[in-house]
């Protein structure tokens, strides 16, 4: 079996069988990577790697991040969900001009906020034990707020 095969396969079962919580994380994971891999493209001299590999790659970042923002519940999440949905919008429209521009500053940009967020994400589903009841742990904590 194909080794990248195999990677793809594991990372479609995980993603069917872990918890919100996690979920959430791997979407973070998958955006930084994107967008890592589009600050590579500016490295290329080739024009058609260049914008191929910058191009694609915000692309694919954008639509995690427009996942991201349709899944907030603007009604229970309250204020927090309110400020998430804010910085979605804030780092679309970065990621849209450094696309169009071909320059790497709203890329790192966007990477400093979503590593941000992945960490805060980490850092709440390990402190309240796991991704099950931090999923549920955040849930509660959106709806109060």
């Amino acid at each position: 079996m194909n080794p990248a095969h195999s990677f793809r396969s594991y990372r479609a079962i995980a993603a069917q069988t872990s918890p919100p919580g996690q979920l959430v994380v791997m979407l973070y994971d998958g955006a930084i990577r994107f967008l890592e891999c589009a600050l590579t493209g500016f490295q290329y001299e080739d024009p058609k790697e260049f914008n191929e590999t910058i191009n694609n790659n915000v692309i694919r970042a954008q639509e995690i991040i427009s996942e991201l923002d349709d899944s907030l519940d603007l009604v229970q999440g309250g204020e927090l969900a309110s400020t998430l949905r804010g910085l979605y919008h804030y780092m679309d429209n970065q990621l849209t001009h450094s696309n169009a521009h071909k320059s790497p500053e709203g890329i790192r940009d966007a990477i400093d906020r979503l590593s941000t967020l992945r960490d805060a994400w980490g850092a709440m589903l390990a402190q309240h034990g796991g991704a099950q009841r931090g999923a549920a742990q955040y849930a509660t904590l959106a709806a109060t707020s």
